[in-house]
């Protein structure tokens, strides 16, 4: 027989001492006995088994025993899900049978009876003692148990999984993808569905309890929130699913006992309160780390779940946790690039006499940062700067090369008192040389308050949508003037220099500056997107500049937009 040490050393474990005395037995059966662990790998072997399969201890030991022996009758490999051995063994239960097939060493199929049955090894955790011998030599009672069967057929089993597959990886929102799936298992495998999650801190969220109730899903909020944490060694079932142990059957009687966490604790009040008779529960698992865990509970069927049911759920599980897993990396990488836009656009200054504010809107491919920017700071001789441009391109070399451009032309106009075309040469013989912008648009504008209280602005424009101007009175029109060439293109292509253009703005009046993916749509010409804009920033005329900017933003941008949206809006004193 194999010897205990040898498990521990080829299996990577350390059983206790009823584990070592339960291993110790196996010598005493007079025919062939191993025991694996909650996963179903071999932790030991006597010596009738090594004989009867020709094969030494060690070469099972840490061994998925399904994967290594159980064959058909033909020596092929069988599904996991079709295998009576591995159902029992990860229900938890005693069963028995007549018809199985193991290979042996040397290749040969050997017709076999079994018993399979839980052990307990102290401290709430178990062992599975499986029992075998060749079918000729009789052992078993003559009446066996009826296999279980799964509640739907196998073409109902395979298109199940097909349509979970289509169906989730047909999103990458996490809730969507949540959402779907409920849909996909109730009311077709059960009454009810609980949805665990595992947070980026490790925390246990419960963002789905639902309940199938003639036909109609019901959502128990009051059932969903913030979990108590996954407690260590814990073997009650959802706990081990959420470490990735196992799947399992559970009942409200598993909970029945005193609780070892916070987590038992809550799984108790959910079967009380569901009325649960029969759960089934596994873990979902993504590419390298649990994502959490899935429980099916039956409370109006009467049919408890199976172990093929179990195998069932996990094969959902496993789609489930794929397409989890990478709907949370998009999302991760959409607030990556969000966060570093953000970080790279100024927070708006404080001027008298003037209201600001900014909003900014990420393209829909969130992987993707974009040169879309405004800007708005005090200048040395007490003018207030204003600016808005888009570098050409969707990517980090457009968000850095934007970058470049909002720090040239902020020293450009700190440091020299010139008009905003002067200013704007500069930056586009540096951007030349100096930025890695290849192209880009822009408008620079420079603000005054005159002291009898009108403000003038003057500004310059290089290739971007003119600015817009809306009078209290719902008057609106774009300032066309001051328009030029886009920046970065050489001086023998731009024989013109660039122009400067002045307006007095109105009290009352807002100014809104903005980038291309407000007014740019597939299949849509520009004049639509410039007049829709003009016509809602008129009737939002007499808003205040919050809600005036967010209403236009939401009326005024695309419904097929796939560009990101900068937007700058002043509002001047009444």
């Amino acid at each position: 027989m194999t010897d205990p040490k040898t498990a521990e050393t080829v299996g990577e474990r350390s059983p206790d001492m009823a584990l070592e005395a339960l291993t110790g037995a196996l010598g005493a059966l007079h025919t062939g006995a191993y025991l694996t662990d909650d996963e179903g790998c071999v932790i030991a072997v006597n010596a009738h088994a090594e004989q009867l399969l020709a094969r030494p201890g060690a070469e099972l030991v840490g061994r998925d025993a399904h994967d290594v022996l159980h064959r058909n009758r033909h020596g092929e490999p069988i599904a996991r899900a079709q295998c009576p051995v591995r159902q029992a063994i990860f229900a938890g239960r005693t069963a028995q049978g007549a018809d199985e097939w193991i290979e042996r060493g040397d290749g040969s199929i050997l017709p076999v009876s079994w018993l399979v049955t839980p052990c307990d090894v102290g401290d709430r955790n178990t062992v599975t003692l499986v029992i075998f011998h060749p079918r000729d030599a009789p052992c078993l009672p003559a009446e066996l148990p009826e296999r279980p069967a799964a509640s739907l057929s196998e073409l109902e089993r395979l298109a199940l999984l097909a349509e979970t597959t289509t169906t989730l990886t047909a999103t990458l929102d996490v809730d969507e993808a949540l959402r779907r799936l409920v849909k996909l298992v109730l009311p077709r495998l059960a009454d009810w569905a609980v949805i665990d999650l595992i947070t980026e801190r490790d925390e246990v969220w419960r963002p789905a309890v639902v309940h199938a109730e003639n036909g109609t899903l019901v959502n128990r909020e009051d059932l969903q929130g913030p979990m108590p944490p996954v407690p260590e060694g814990s073997p009650m079932p959802l706990s081990r699913a959420l470490r990735g142990v196992s799947s399992a059957l559970a009942g409200p009687e598993t909970y029945q006992g005193p609780p070892d966490s916070g987590i038992a604790v809550e799984q108790r009040r959910l079967f009380s309160v569901t009325g649960m008779h029969s759960a089934a529960i596994a873990p979902i698992r993504g590419v390298r780390e649990i994502v959490g865990a899935i429980t099916l509970g039956r409370s109006e069927r009467p049919e408890p779940f199976t172990a093929a049911d179990i195998a069932l759920l996990e094969d959902i599980a496993r789609r489930a946790g794929l397409a989890l897993a990478n709907a949370r990396l998009y999302q991760r990488q959409r607030k990556v690039a969000e966060t570093m836009q953000r970080h790279l656009l100024p927070q708006l200054p404080s001027v008298p006499g003037l209201e600001m504010t900014a909003r900014y809107l990420p393209a829909p491919n969130a992987s993707q940062v974009g040169g879309d920017w405004y800007d708005a700071f005090a200048l040395s001789d007490g003018a207030t700067a204003l600016a808005i441009g888009d570098v050409v391109g969707h990517d980090l070399d457009a968000a850095a090369g934007m970058a470049q451009l909002r720090n040239m032309l902020r020293a450009y106009a700190w440091a020299q008192h010139e008009p905003p075309s002067k200013i704007v040469e500069w930056l586009d013989h540096a951007s030349l040389h100096i930025a890695e912008a290849s192209m880009a648009t822009l408008i620079y504008a420079r603000t005054t308050m005159a002291e009898d209280g009108r403000c003038e602005m003057t500004w310059t424009n290089a290739g971007h949508p003119p600015p817009l101007l809306v009078t209290h009175d719902g008057v609106a029109r774009f300032l066309t003037d001051g328009h030029g060439i886009l920046l970065g293109i050489e001086a023998h292509e731009a024989p013109m220099g660039r122009v400067d253009a002045t307006v007095t703005l109105p009290p009352g009046s807002t100014l809104v500056l903005y980038t291309d993916g407000l007014i740019e749509a597939p299949g849509r010409s520009l004049d639509e997107g410039l007049d829709r804009l003009r016509r809602h920033a008129a009737s939002l005329a007499h808003r205040p500049l919050e809600p005036f900017t967010d209403h236009l933003l939401e009326r005024s941008r695309p419904p097929r937009n796939e560009d990101d949206v900068a937007l700058l809006a002043v509002r001047i004193p009444d």
